[in-house]
């Protein structure tokens, strides 16, 4: 069998993207590693960003091993200073951008009671306050004055709550709810806003969690098997092509079903 990868080359044009600019933040490994070489393998300059700059070294020679031009720059989400400086160098270096894929993000699995003030707040702040300053500042400096562009959030399975992980999942439906609230407020200038919303993925994100958790999960998802980080990037490259053009404020679920049946969570 080919890999998604392999499969992703036939589904779409060669030069989809051509011409395009797309940041991809925590572009370094994982889901957003995989959305920018799919990017780059359709015609797309990609700026990626994260907290670890060997981490983005190495993302960004495999990036440029397949041709691509690419920007790679160390910037912590979370801190606004260093996101508007972070957009502002990819607009003097790029030109301009047409595509914003917030893929950065972070939690750990917990019981609610066990998550201190501080571990609560710093997911929050990651997943959600952190999206918030990207989505405002390549807004105000790029797609707004352009009247056009993309902006694909990756939220989570979050449907049914997230027990296990309550901080991520108030962030992630956090930022569903600023998905919906941005696709109509940026309408006026062209802007399409959505989300892709993965379930049980193999990932460098997952590899951090116990193998038991991640097994349960396959387990309580329908198709009975994890999803690759290449069928994510798949989908997040619809979203942002012409394809997806008067598609605005939806959230594609990515979870082999999982949020329609079984449970992740062991009720004692």
């Amino acid at each position: 069998m080919e890999s998604p990868s392999a499969e992703t080359q036939r589904i779409y044009a060669p030069g989809l993207l051509r011409d395009q600019v797309a940041i991809v933040t925590g572009g370094g490994s994982g889901i957003g590693l995989a959305t920018a070489r799919e990017m780059v393998r359709l015609g797309a300059r990609v700026a990626i960003c994260g907290r670890s700059q060997p981490k983005l070294d190495a993302a960004a020679d495999e990036l440029r091993a397949l041709g691509g031009t690419v920007a790679a720059r160390v910037c912590d989400i979370r801190e606004p200073a260093q996101v508007e400086a972070f957009v502002t160098a990819v607009v003097a270096d790029l030109g301009h951008i047409d595509i914003l894929v917030n893929n950065a993000g972070g939690q750990f699995p917990s019981p609610a009671q066990h998550i201190s003030p501080n571990g609560f707040l710093a997911v929050i702040k990651n997943n959600l306050v952190g999206t918030f300053h990207v989505c405002r500042e390549v807004a105000n400096q790029a797609m707004i004055p352009a009247r056009r562009g993309r902006i694909v959030n990756v939220i989570a399975n979050i449907y049914r709550g997230f027990p296990g992980m309550a901080h991520t999942g108030a962030a992630r439906a956090g930022v569903e709810n600023l998905t919906m609230t941005l696709a109509v407020e940026w309408s006026q200038f062209g802007i399409l806003v959505n989300a892709v919303a993965p379930g049980v993925i193999r990932s460098s994100g997952t590899a951090r969690y116990p193998e038991a958790v991640v097994e349960r999960g396959i387990r309580e998802t329908p198709l009975k098997r994890a999803g690759t980080v290449e069928e994510v990037a798949t989908s997040i490259i619809f979203l942002a092509s012409p394809g997806a053009q008067f598609i605005t404020g939806a959230t594609l679920r990515l979870d082999g079903g999982q949020a329609l049946w079984g449970h992740t969570w062991e009720i004692p």
